[in-house]
């Protein structure tokens, strides 16, 4: 993906009220699997480092919708769309000019489940012929012409695809070719390439980038998620104190735990397999037990971090299975109230956390009460890669 040296931009649109879907919101801003339907097709986009900047392109009613759902992402500032698909996409093209990226995409943000292989195809292709590039899929039913109910032909399917987004073009083109274009009934910018004379080629797309249009899409899409594990440990010495931290709950004790930060095990366990789940690295790769800034801060800090990064990453978190190991203090009396704060840390319901502990039987450091360890499982939903 090492292609700095080249200016790619991305224009999404989302600037229609998705009727068609139905619900007191339009489908851009329905939840899928968790997060806003706008939000995962962003996501995609602004998780390709060679793609940037990025804008949607929004209905001015729903601007505060909008706002709410990209909270985070590294994104231009949203500008309005216009009374058809046309003028819409024009209006994220002329926001554009500033920037003078050499090449765009535009994609509708529908499509939730573009994969950084498309991307990848896609980019590569337009630095390659610097002309058009559009993702077709072949027809496998066969397509009929009809007038009213009565069947008039059969189309010959080996002549037609099925056109995707993100499509792919030189900015100062399909710039043009929109403006010319002004007024006209184009259904994909691709069309409008067409009628300016541009050249389009065709790449292969993937039918798992499927367009959001109906109600039923919204469950059917749940197939094109994956479920990860990811596993994290921390252990930490006791030393001279009047409390430990443990899960965000304080618990009195003639000692306490040391660490770069409130020396929290269980939090730190959690965010270490939080990240195993994302593929992330782990926790000394993210909070350096060198770096300062962590000094003294509360681990609900870190989770924070691994909250940012699910969110970026367009994933859900389903469970999270903390176990903690020591024999001094008694801590089953604090089970309940630690599940109530990891889950709220997590903004999550209680019935996704679950808080184990248990003694070593007197063995090792945790039997001899010079530390306190902490194992968490974590199990997220995200998009396939």
């Amino acid at each position: 993906m090492g292609m700095s040296a080249h200016s790619i931009a991305a224009v999404v649109v989302a600037g229609g009220r998705g009727e068609r879907v139905g619900g007191p919101v339009p489908k851009q801003y329905q939840p899928l699997n968790g997060q806003p339907l706008i939000r995962w097709s962003l996501s995609r986009f602004a998780a390709y480092p060679a793609i940037h900047p990025i804008l949607a392109v929004i209905h001015p009613d729903f601007e505060a919708l909008h706002e709410e759902a990209v909270a985070g992402l590294d994104l231009l500032p949203a500008v309005h769309g216009g009374a058809t698909r046309q003028e819409s996409v024009l209006n994220g093209l002329k926001a554009l000019r500033v920037h003078a990226p050499e090449f765009v995409l535009v994609h509708d943000a529908a499509r939730p489940f573009v994969s950084d292989h498309l991307l990848e195809q896609i980019v590569q292709s337009l630095l390659k012929g610097r002309c058009g590039v559009i993702p077709v899929t072949d027809i496998t039913d066969t397509v009929k012409y009809r007038s009213g109910n009565e069947v008039t032909g059969t189309a010959d399917r080996d002549r037609l695809v099925c056109a995707q987004t993100p499509q792919g073009f030189p900015y100062a083109g399909i710039l043009a070719a929109h403006e010319q274009a002004h007024g006209r009934t184009l259904t994909d910018d691709s069309a409008v390439a067409e009628a300016a004379g541009m050249t389009v080629i065709a790449i292969n797309g993937d039918r798992a980038n499927i367009k959001i249009t109906h109600d039923e899409d919204f469950a059917l899409s749940c197939n094109q998620t994956e479920v990860s594990t990811g596993t994290g440990y921390d252990a930490h010495a006791l030393v001279t104190g009047d409390h430990v931290m443990l899960c965000g709950v304080r618990v009195d004790h003639d000692r306490t735990l040391e660490g770069n930060t409130d020396g929290d095990v269980g939090l730190h366990a959690l965010v270490d397999a939080i990240l195993g789940a994302l593929g992330c690295g782990d926790l000394g790769q993210h909070f350096p037990v060198n770096d300062a800034s962590w000094r003294g801060r509360p681990s609900g800090d870190l989770v924070d971090v691994a909250r940012n990064l699910m969110a970026e990453r367009c994933a859900t978190l389903l469970h999270a299975d903390i176990t903690l190991m020591c024999q001094k203090p008694r801590l089953a009396p604090h089970q309940g109230a630690m599940r109530h704060s990891v889950a709220g840390l997590l903004d999550v319901g209680e019935p996704r956390v679950n808080i184990k502990v248990t003694s070593t039987d007197g063995l090792g450091f945790l039997g001899r009460c010079e530390g306190i360890a902490a194992a968490a499982t974590v199990t997220i939903r995200r998009p396939l890669p």
